[in-house]
């Protein structure tokens, strides 16, 4: 028996240490902002930007989130591209951001 509960507590700390990283983003002031898109999760509907003042921010996309092109055109979110430059304008709620907006720049 406790061979066994050793085992299902060494199994659920691997578990938990090799689920998802652990990144270190920043929640930055509301207001807009360029930068690079790091990392597109599509599933999630999740984008990890670095500004140009180097803060990695995550945005999870909303039903509200607007996502542009270039040109103020309104595109699906499979048009993001990872380490595209973007324009983003975020709302700060507490300790996260949301996307207000998402511009494709390239």
């Amino acid at each position: 028996m406790k061979k066994l509960i050793l085992g299902l507590l060494l199994g659920g700390t691997f578990l938990v240490n090799s689920c998802g990283e652990n990144k270190n983003t920043d929640v930055v002031n509301s207001g807009t902002y360029q930068g690079v898109a790091e990392e597109v999760e599509l599933g999630e509907k999740e984008i990890y930007v670095r500004t140009s003042d180097d803060k990695l921010v995550e945005l999870y996309f909303t039903d509200e989130t607007k996502l542009m092109t270039s040109d103020g055109q309104t595109t699906t979110f499979d048009a993001l591209k990872e380490n595209g430059k973007v324009e983003i304008t975020v709302e700060k709620q507490g300790n996260k951001n949301v996307p207000v907006s998402v511009k494709i720049l390239e």
